[in-house]
């Protein structure tokens, strides 16, 4: 009757119950880390079809902050996979580089304010877990939410720091996948953590290349008349 309703159902994993929806999105979404490691644009339309089936997931668990957030992923992926197709159309390949200092500012505001301001949302009207769910599991909910939209909006401007938003997903993402009965997804988001150093890592020494980094101070220019050797 219904073609995708095996996606609702659970198979033990190493004696964990988990979703198939659960399962199959975070292989996808495993994949997608690696090939946006190789700046493969490849890497957008597969994170498209790793977060319908993680909005799957999440529906199945009443994560409606979560479920939100796999929505975001595909509009943000669609815009994402364009302007990398265009970038690497007009470079020859996907060129990387650090975020200014203003634009770092602007993202670390909007983290802390999109989650103070999803969460009361969510809290009030009781979108997130189950009516009545503690602060602290709606805040941490509101902030995988925004930090996806931060990671997103950065990787498809192509900057380093999308890594670093993808740590401090991943640093709540863990338990809070595990308290929600998401076991694969808690997994998943451990192995994401290593992954995720390994991308800051190659990224910034590709960008190094390719532009200066905020850090890093910049050239005194040469005075006028000035003798070279």
């Amino acid at each position: 009757m219904h073609a995708f309703d095996w996606l609702n159902h659970q198979f033990s994993f190493f004696g964990l119950p988990v979703y198939w929806s659960d399962f199959i999105g975070n292989i996808f979404a495993l994949l997608t880390v690696v090939l946006a490691l190789k700046r493969l644009v490849i890497s957008w339309p597969v994170q498209i079809l790793g977060s319908i089936c993680l909005l799957v997931a999440s529906l199945n668990v009443h994560l409606t902050g979560n479920a939100g957030r796999q929505i975001i992923i595909i509009v943000a992926a669609t815009w994402g996979w364009a302007t990398w197709r265009r970038n690497k159309a007009n470079e020859g390949t996907v060129v990387v580089s650090w975020a200014s200092w203003p634009a770092r500012l602007a993202l670390g505001a909007a983290m802390v304010v999109g989650t103070g301001v999803l969460g009361a949302f969510l809290k009030a009207m009781n979108w997130s877990f189950y009516p009545g769910a503690p602060w602290w599991m709606v805040l941490c909910d509101a902030w995988i939410f925004t930090g996806t939209v931060i990671a997103m909006y950065s990787q498809a401007r192509r900057y380093v720091e999308f890594w670093f938003a993808w740590l401090a997903v991943d640093l709540v993402g863990v338990p809070l996948a595990v308290h929600s009965h998401l076991y694969f997804s808690g997994i998943v988001y451990g192995i994401f953590f290593f992954m995720v150093l390994a991308g800051i890592r190659d990224w910034a020494a590709r960008s190094q290349n390719e532009a200066t980094p905020p850090t890093s101070p910049r050239p005194e220019p040469e005075p006028e008349g000035a003798l070279h050797a």
